[in-house]
């Protein structure tokens, strides 16, 4: 029978099997994170970009930056209410203030926008269709089932739709399947943001 080894002793073959961390690898362990938590404090209005910047060092600066748009870039979503259009534009700002491909970032952003604003007009438009759409059959539904077992007693009942739970939980099926077309379309330009220098 071959040596019988505890987890520790082949934990530490796999480190070994590693090799020692390069250079980049200990500056974005360094760094990344220091931009992750800039771009949150940034996002929350704490401090501006630009100031805090800098305050590192020529090699870390480009790893922070990094940092920083990826969580910029996470926090770009559909503006579903206020709080994420504000979070939209500081975000967007941010990513101008961090990226030195303005022409073809300004190009993304307009894409963007252009998503949000259908998002708001014509989006808008159809998810109060769709939901009037549904909240009439499911009166409908409900109405013919409820005659069906009551008999004619049931015609002058009157039952909230909109508050039963079957009724909300096809209506958020309904909500993320409309929803799904925008926000296939926003993980794309927002891995086209992560791609821009």
């Amino acid at each position: 029978m071959g040596d019988i080894k505890s987890a520790r002793e082949i934990a530490m073959e796999k480190i070994a099997a590693l090799g020692e961390p390069t250079e980049a690898e200990r500056l974005e362990w360094k760094y990344l994170p220091e931009g992750e938590k800039l771009a949150a404090h940034y996002i929350r209005g704490d401090v501006k970009l630009q100031d805090e910047l800098v305050k590192f060092d020529k090699t870390g600066v480009a790893y922070v930056a990094r940092g920083a748009c990826a969580v910029l870039i996470k926090n770009i979503n559909l503006p579903k209410d206020e709080a994420a259009q504000k979070v939209n534009k500081v975000a967007m700002e941010g990513l101008k203030a961090l990226k030195t491909d303005k022409a073809r970032l300004e190009a993304v952003l307009n894409q963007v926008r252009q998503v949000f604003t259908h998002y708001t007009t014509q989006g808008e438009q159809q998810r109060q269709q769709a939901y009037s759409v549904l909240k009439d059959d499911f009166q409908a539904k409900v109405e013919q089932a409820l005659s069906q077992q009551m008999g004619g007693s049931a015609a002058n009942m009157r039952i909230d739709i909109e508050k039963q739970p079957q009724f909300q939980e096809e209506w958020r099926k309904v909500k993320i399947q409309l929803e799904s077309q925008y926000i296939k379309v926003l993980t794309e330009l927002k891995q086209q943001l992560t791609a821009l220098k």
